[in-house]
């Protein structure tokens, strides 16, 4: 008699991100140097192309391929940009986010203190992706400042906050 088989393995529960790369080998290569990812799996095509890669990123799987327009996978620089920003949190996001820039990054928004208590910032890897840097700082001092509140339209207004402008992807003016 056969085994019974999980249809969902144990390690591979909720989303997992399958990013497409112009250029796979070198997308690990970053993505190791700055995330600290750990390659798991790859698949290379006779023709040099990774055709199915697993990362390591804290913890969490990711799956990346190279470009195959033939079968409508294509990476964000092929298509001009991508609407996707990856959240990645991390011990010391300045470090982090240089080391990015250092290998070819592009910041969208510094590293800064976010209201909500984060730091982080944005940018965009040299493969097109979006990633939002995050580093958890505080909990309970900007509460204490009355800083923090329950994101409800015209509660509090924090535009004349000067270091509390936006949340990760829109204005507080929109809140």
């Amino acid at each position: 008699m056969a085994s019974q088989v999980d249809p969902i393995p144990n390690d591979r529960r909720g989303v997992i991100p399958y990013m497409a790369v112009a250029g796979c080998a070198s997308a690990i290569e970053f993505y190791t140097k700055v995330f600290g990812a750990t390659e798991t799996f790859r698949i290379d095509q006779p023709d040099g192309r990774v055709g199915h890669a697993e990362l390591s990123i804290g913890g969490n799987v990711i799956y990346l391929c190279d470009e195959f327009p033939d079968y409508g996978t294509v990476g964000p620089l092929s298509v001009g940009g991508t609407p996707v920003m990856l959240h990645l949190y991390v011990t010391d996001v300045d470090a982090v986010a240089q080391r990015a820039v250092d290998e070819g990054a592009t910041i969208l928004r510094p590293v800064e203190t976010q209201f909500y208590g984060d730091r982080g910032g944005k940018l965009r890897d040299p493969f097109g992706h979006v990633w939002w840097l995050g580093k958890r700082w505080e909990i309970g001092a900007l509460l204490d400042k009355g800083l923090r509140a329950p994101f409800k339209k015209n509660q509090i207004d924090f535009r004349n906050q000067p270091v509390f402008t936006s949340i990760h992807c829109c204005p507080l003016t929109s809140l």
